[in-house]
This record gives structure tokens, C-alpha cells and sequence, in this order.
């Protein structure tokens, strides 16, 4: 918004030509995010606890857990509204790609909205069923997957990493493929969501791998020495992924243990979505496998550990997803939760590595 209100006023103030600079608009995109989240999450805390909006912690869990019990949730409720007005403000509002992420974003947040709000209304910690919550979510992926299948031009080629000239085509098989990277990466975030800090943390570390994506396939230059495709529009998306990154960032304050407040599914789920949105737009959808490398650990883990238990009565770990399995063999939650973030730095630089290596 401030990019179409100030930059046409460049040739009376010149400089306000700043503003014609995607890296000047993604940094204060970030701050702007950051400051949003660390200055209202206070008061947003204090009004949730004045609603008596506290988690419900399941009792079959690690023990440790149940001192958790009544701290607030649905922080995320910020998080989300930091992000959009932060786009909003400092994103070119005229590019279609900033309102899909938009759209993303605050789609899954409803639904996320909604679970938290029965959690919360029905004093347990199951809101919304499974078939409800993939419905709801799959309803909005599929908006988005018809969005990219009859956009023109838009290719519905595969990057894969690694790989030059291995560009399958799917047609429009890409649909239901779209909707399985944004639904299965908002789940995973989801999943991951189960320790003081730790979905937020690797949530921060993809946002800045694929601000870097967003921006090198925005850019002809640079795509086509990287030999990557070059996606028209698709740079402005870097000032998006920033503000996950800010946003993330000041709620991340509160966030640590022992947090003050957690993101709940309206935070989880929307943030998961919009990195999915992301990587479909920039054509490094398999790549997001590796930048949230932890995000799939934790959810095969659930996989395999229902699958396991429901065919040999048997369990793989102690308990699932992972993170719980750690605790449960003696770890400290901080260890578990600063090991993961390490393991999704290393993911994350290697991931931006096949950016070259092809």
C-alpha cells in the first residue's frame, strides 16, 4: 500500500525511490511484523486470561506438561494480524500472488479459529474432528489449486531439487497436488506445535529460506543464472514471507518456555498453509520438504506410530509426535525444542544450497 501511495511521489521527494526497492520494502516489512507482535502480544494476553481462554493439557502426556494447563491460547489470533497488515502496508497490493497468501492465510486461520474456539467452549482439548478440519482446509486448498491451474501462463511443471532438465508435468493432476503441499504442510506445522516455542522457531527458519526463494525467482536475472523458473509477480512475496519471519520473531518472546501464551491452531495452521502457498507459487514445492524438514519428521512420526499401532498393537516411539518421545526418555522440553531448531538450520542452508547445485 505505501509502495503504491509513495513511490509515484518519487519524482517530486526523490527519496521516496526507495520504495521501488523490494529489499528496502522486505526489511521494514519484518520490523513493521516484529513490532506489531512484540508490542500487542501483552495486552492480548491479559485479555485472554481475562476470558479464561487457557489450554487444556491431555493428561495421557509428559507429566511436566500439566503445569501448562490454563495458559492462554490462540496467540496466533496476533500472529496472522500481523502478518496481513504488515503485507498489506509495505506489499504491492496490485500483484494477485500477495492476495492468494492473503487469502491462504486468513482461510486457514478460520479454521483454525473454530477448533480452537470448541476446544475452548466444550473445556477439552479435541475441537473440530478430522473429517471436519481436511474438509474445511481442503475446500480452501482447492480455491487456491483452481486459482493456479486457470491462471495464464502459470506452468504446472515440477522444479525438482537437485535436478536441471526433470521438470514433470502434471497436468492437471497439479490440483489435487497443490492441495496436498498446503494441507499437509499446515498439519505438520500444526503437529509440531506441542513445546514452548518449537513450531515457531522452524516456521521463522522456512519463512527466511523461502524469502530468499521468493526473491530469486522474482528476479530474471537471477533465475535464469541459477536456472530456475522464473516466476513473474512472485519477488513481492518475499515482503510476505519477512512478515511471517517479524511476526514470528516478537511472538516468539512470549512464546519461549515457559511460554506465556501459545499460538494455538489458529496460528499453526494458517502459518503451515502459507508456506505450502508459498512454495507452490515459486515452484519449489518439493523443496519444501527440506526447508521444514522437522515439520515432516514429526508428522511421520504420527503416521507411522498410528499405522504401527493399528496393524501390530505395537508403537514405534514412547509417544507421538517426536518431540514427545524425547521427553519422554528424559529430556529437558528446552533441549528438545533448541535441538529441532538446529536441525532446521542445517535443513534450511542445505535446502538453499540446490538453489545452485543442479
Amino acid at each position: 500500500m505505501l509502495y503504491l501511495w509513495l513511490y509515484p511521489l518519487h519524482t517530486e521527494f526523490s527519496f521516496l525511490n526507495i520504495f521501488r526497492y523490494l529489499s528496502f520494502r522486505i526489511i521494514y516489512a519484518a520490523v513493521t511484523a516484529f513490532l506489531l507482535a512484540f508490542i500487542l502480544t501483552p495486552p492480548l494476553i491479559r485479555k485472554l486470561q481475562a476470558m479464561r481462554m487457557g489450554q487444556h493439557v491431555r493428561e495421557d502426556g509428559p507429566s511436566s506438561h500439566l503445569a501448562k494447563t490454563g495458559t492462554p491460547t490462540m496467540g496466533g489470533l496476533l500472529i496472522i494480524f500481523a502478518v496481513v497488515f504488515s503485507t498489506v502496508l509495505w506489499a504491492d497490493v496490485t500483484n494477485r500472488y500477495v492476495w492468494l497468501v492473503v487469502f491462504a492465510t486468513v482461510g486457514f486461520g478460520l479454521v483454525g479459529f473454530f477448533d480452537d474456539y470448541l476446544k475452548f467452549t466444550g473445556g477439552k482439548s479435541k475441537g473440530l474432528s478430522a473429517s471436519q478440519k481436511f474438509l474445511a482446509q481442503g475446500l480452501v486448498a482447492f480455491g487456491i489449486g483452481l486459482f493456479f491451474y486457470f491462471t495464464p501462463g502459470y506452468s504446472t511443471q515440477l522444479s525438482v531439487p537437485f535436478f536441471k532438465h526433470f521438470t514433470p508435468d502434471l497436468g492437471l493432476f497439479y490440483i489435487p497436488f497443490a492441495i496436498l503441499v498446503i494441507v499437509g504442510s499446515s498439519n505438520a506445522v500444526n503437529l509440531t506445535d506441542g513445546l514452548d516455542g518449537l513450531a515457531v522457531g522452524p516456521v521463522m527458519i522456512a519463512s527466511m529460506a523461502y524469502t530468499i526463494v521468493a526473491y530469486v525467482v522474482g528476479n530474471r536475472v537471477t533465475s535464469d543464472y541459477l536456472l530456475i523458473p522464473y516466476i513473474e509477480g512472485a519477488g513481492e512475496l518475499a515482503v510476505f514471507t519477512a512478515t511471517i519471519f517479524g511476526a514470528s520473531l516478537g511472538f516468539l518472546w512470549f512464546n519461549t518456555y515457559p511460554a506465556s501464551v501459545f499460538m494455538g491452531d489458529v496460528g499453526s495452521l494458517p502459518l503451515g498453509a502459507a508456506l505450502g502457498t508459498v512454495a507452490v507459487v515459486s515452484k519449489h514445492e518439493l523443496l519444501l520438504l527440506l526447508v521444514g524438514g522437522v515439520f515432516v519428521i514429526e508428522a511421520i512420526s504420527v503416521i507411522f506410530q498410528v499405522a504401527s499401532f493399528k496393524s501390530r498393537g505395537k508403537r514405534i516411539f514412547l509417544m507421538a509426535p517426536i518431540h514427545h518421545h524425547f521427553e519422554m526418555k528424559g529430556w529437558e522440553e528446552p533441549k528438545v525444542v533448541v535441538r529441532l531448531w538446529i536441525i532446521a538450520i542445517l535443513l534450511a542452508l542445505l535446502s538453499l544450497s540446490t538453489l545452485k547445485l543442479r
